[in-house]
């Protein structure tokens, strides 16, 4: 998959590719032909960076509804022959909520759309996982022959059809089937019972009893991805917590600094667990190592590190003015557990991250976070850039709950544009925030968000209760 092309924020594409509220806003205000490009384009070629985490279908289908929007291009997009070539589910899965949320709003040319994608496209399942919360089970029984016809006869297909089963995310549809389907009856009372055989029978030696032993394995792949590697070190630092004594200690500590790989990180990962005394000198060394494996496997012990000991090590470390991964580690240790103090430290840790690698970098969330945790009212510049410039409706809303903590003019600036974000926390968050004195804009929105039967719970709860108050 390639990275989304992201317009500039102060366009309008821009803003609705962000998910931001003043997407929206400004949608409305737009001429509809353009607003309806735009949002096509947001719906068709999924913007988000992360697509499983972050959320845009009721974002966009609201605003479908505000705008009345036809479907064709939607169902151009789904029924394209793209759709035979690419079957990850990431190209047609945002059109497929968005499509799902406007049938729970009652737009039944939705809910046809999806009737026709779940029996033909290759993304079917996502189709009748939507159509298992607001179809009735009429049309839900219409689908079985087709959605059935997929899984071929015999062995393969019946395994097949056990996984698909077993993955749905909405399980009424296999249910109905099963009543009137012995192949579908039969698949759901297996289906449990394949992940329970996969579980036995797991293959692989495990290292033997003893601490020299589970380091030698630690070391058996040296090859390994680098996913594969960590976990191997993990498990291995896990033994070593049921096996290793106080005799093991001059081992430990000797592999933990000059090791292979694998034992390595594992000697480390078990002092650092156990908040040993030479834990923060190894870490430094490990960090700076000529390894790429053992330098980031020590710097990612470090953000899992607690304690006195390690925490005032790390206010050096983050203080020094060359920065570096180390000094950005640090940072983000303090950002989870330092202490008001560290909010420069923080700030300036952030300011570094953004510089480098932009507002979409790595390991800023920690960051932002940490200056709302902390207080730190000097980061509240930053907080607003990023807050308005990234491509990540979860980053912003971090930023949106930190400028919460420490900027006084959140409620009556970015709480309320908040209010019609597309993440449900952020949402959330504004209305509990927001001031409703002066902006006639912010009660019309609270009602509407309190009648909305799309709304999620918790922004119901909040908002009904800024509304009770007054």
């Amino acid at each position: 998959m390639f990275e989304p092309a992201i317009a500039p924020s102060a366009s309008l594409l821009g803003l609705l590719q962000r998910g931001r509220g003043d997407g929206t806003l400004h949608a409305l205000a737009a001429e509809r032909a353009d607003a309806l490009a735009a949002l096509e384009q947001c719906v068709t070629r999924d913007p988000r960076r992360d697509w499983q985490v972050e959320n845009r279908s009721l974002y966009y289908a609201r605003l479908y509804m505000e705008l009345e929007a036809p479907l064709q291009g939607l169902e151009e997009h789904l029924f394209h022959v793209d759709d035979l070539l690419d079957e990850h589910e990431s190209r047609t899965g945002l059109a497929l909520a968005v499509l799902g949320r406007l049938a729970g709003y009652g737009r039944r040319d939705a809910l046809l759309l999806l009737r026709r994608y779940a029996a033909v496209g290759s993304n079917w399942a996502w189709a009748l996982d939507e159509l298992a919360l607001w179809d009735d089970d009429r049309a839900l029984l219409d689908l079985a022959e087709p959605v059935l016809n997929r899984f071929a006869h015999g062995p393969e297909g019946d395994a097949a059809l056990r996984a698909a089963v077993r993955e749905a995310y909405e399980p009424r549809p296999w249910h109905l089937w099963a009543q009137t389907h012995a192949r579908v009856a039969a698949a759901t009372e297996q289906a449990p019972f394949d992940l329970w055989q996969r579980q036995l029978d797991r293959s692989g030696a495990a290292p033997a009893w003893s601490t020299e032993a589970v380091l030698a394995w630690a070391d058996e792949q040296p090859q390994a991805p680098q996913d594969v590697f960590e976990r191997r070190v993990a498990a291995a630092a896990r033994c070593l917590a049921a096996v290793a004594g106080p005799d093991d200690q001059p081992l430990l500590l000797e592999s933990a600094g000059s090791a292979r790989e694998g034992a390595r990180c594992a000697a480390l990962r078990h002092l650092t667990d156990h908040d040993h005394e030479d834990a923060p000198d190894l870490v430094e060394r490990a960090a700076v190592d000529a390894s790429h494996r053992i330098a980031a496997f020590a710097l990612g012990t470090l953000a899992r590190m607690r304690g006195a000991r390690i925490t005032e090590r790390a206010r050096l470390w983050a203080a020094d003015p060359d920065g570096g991964p180390l000094a950005d580690a640090a940072a983000r240790l303090l950002a989870a557990c330092g202490s008001p103090e560290d909010g420069p430290l923080v700030v300036a840790a952030l300011r570094r991250g953004i510089f480098a690698d932009g507002v979409d970098g790595e390991g800023l969330t920690v960051l932002v976070e940490g200056v709302g945790r902390l207080a730190a009212v000097a980061g509240v510049t930053v907080l607003r850039h990023i807050y308005a410039e990234t491509s990540s409706s979860q980053l912003r809303g971090a930023a949106a709950r930190s400028l919460a903590a420490t900027d006084a003019c959140f409620p009556t600036g970015a709480a309320v544009e908040c209010l019609w974000d597309c993440e449900e926390s952020t949402r959330e968050l504004a209305a509990r925030h927001v001031l409703t004195k002066g902006d006639v804009r912010v009660l019309d929105r609270l009602r509407r968000l309190a009648a909305d039967p799309g709304e999620e719970a918790e922004v119901h709860a909040a908002v009904r209760g800024r509304l009770s108050a007054g």
